[in-house]
């Protein structure tokens, strides 16, 4: 299989993971929203289809990016791996919640065919794309050392024949040499002829030989230069990648300093809050809804009994009950997701 076929098959793997990307989120959207439109306060029933398309936005990021890190030959570490299977579960659990609340079993199993497809899909599209990457990598390894193989061979070819036409040459200098003394036993003038000659010869040949000597060496020193260059430029590009990643690292620490202290102060807001409903004492009057829902739900998360919530609050204790079953309904989807992260 050539690299062609290899980037075709990565592109039909591409289009039809994509395809089945798509078809979730849409599904997804299409349960999801009638699901938190009925736990969702009237008025704000037109928020009902973010969550799912929050859910679905963080999928396609997880698809796109596993797709480009795998083609480069990288890893994201653990992180990427958590927000895939954490995305993967909230769109199960959240695709299910509806039937799995009215005890449905057909139900649950029906819309867990997306969120089930689109985990495997995701994993498995990786996997493909890095066993697609290792091929290729490996054919072009192959054809770097076909090439260098032809390239031997050349060379070899071309110091063959530059030996075969030496050595005619030195077969065509002793034939020479034969002839001019043999001639030199019948004139001694054109014996002494044929000697200089002869030290003319030997001379332009030392000179040659000299001249082959000095470019040997002029040679050797442009390639001891070449090479001390190449290992000066690759200890500068080593720090400067060193000096990148420990800078990295540092703003990875300071972002996760800075999230730390910013969950730290909301709690301590929210502690404050609740600590405020709590010890405001019986409502002389009705409070407004969006306070009463905050002091119900400071109630709840204390512990205190329905009437003494609605004392608090001065809303009545059956609207209190009724405030009271939500907060126990929304509590486990809370804790899950808790969970998951």
């Amino acid at each position: 299989m050539n690299s062609v076929q290899i980037r075709s098959a990565e592109r039909a793997l591409s289009v039809g993971t994509w395809l089945i990307v798509c078809g979730a989120m849409l599904y997804s959207i299409l349960t999801v929203t009638p699901l938190m439109a009925a736990h969702t306060a009237d008025e704000w029933d037109w928020t009902a289809p973010i969550l799912p398309l929050v859910v679905d936005a963080a999928v396609v990021i997880v698809v796109r990016l596993d797709s480009v890190l795998a083609r480069l030959g990288g890893h994201g570490g653990r992180w990427p791996i958590a927000l895939r299977w954490m995305t993967g579960c909230m769109t199960l659990a959240l695709n299910t919640a509806d039937s799995a609340l009215k005890e449905d079993l057909v139900g649950v199993a029906v819309h867990a065919v997306a969120p089930l497809l689109l985990i495997v899909t995701a994993e498995t599209g990786l996997a493909y794309r890095r066993a697609i990457t290792n091929a290729l990598e490996a054919l072009n390894a192959r054809e770097r050392a076909a090439r260098a193989e032809r390239e031997r061979a050349a060379e070899e070819r071309e110091e063959r024949a530059e030996r075969r036409a030496r050595e005619e040459r030195e077969h065509a200098a002793q034939l020479a040499r034969e002839q001019r003394e043999h001639e030199a036993t019948l004139a001694r003038e054109q014996a002494e002829r044929e000697e200089r000659a002869r030290r003319e010869e030997r001379e332009r040949e030392a000179a040659a030989e000299q001249a082959q000597r000095a470019e040997r060496e002029r040679l050797e020193r442009e390639r001891e230069q070449h090479l001390a260059a190449e290992r000066e430029r690759e200890q500068q590009r080593l720090a400067r990648e060193r000096q990148v990643a420990q800078q990295r690292e540092q703003e990875r620490r300071a972002r996760e300093e800075a999230a730390l202290r910013e969950q730290q102060q909301a709690a301590e807001r929210a502690e404050r809050e609740r600590i405020a409903l709590l010890s405001a004492g019986p409502a002389s009057e009705k409070q407004p809804e969006d306070r009463a829902r905050q002091t119900v739900s400071a109630a709840f998360g204390a512990g205190l009994s329905v009437r003494q919530a609605a004392e608090l609050c001065g809303w009545s204790v059956g609207w209190v009950s009724t405030r009271y079953q939500e907060l126990r309904d929304t509590t486990p989807a809370r804790a899950l997701q808790g969970a998951d992260q």
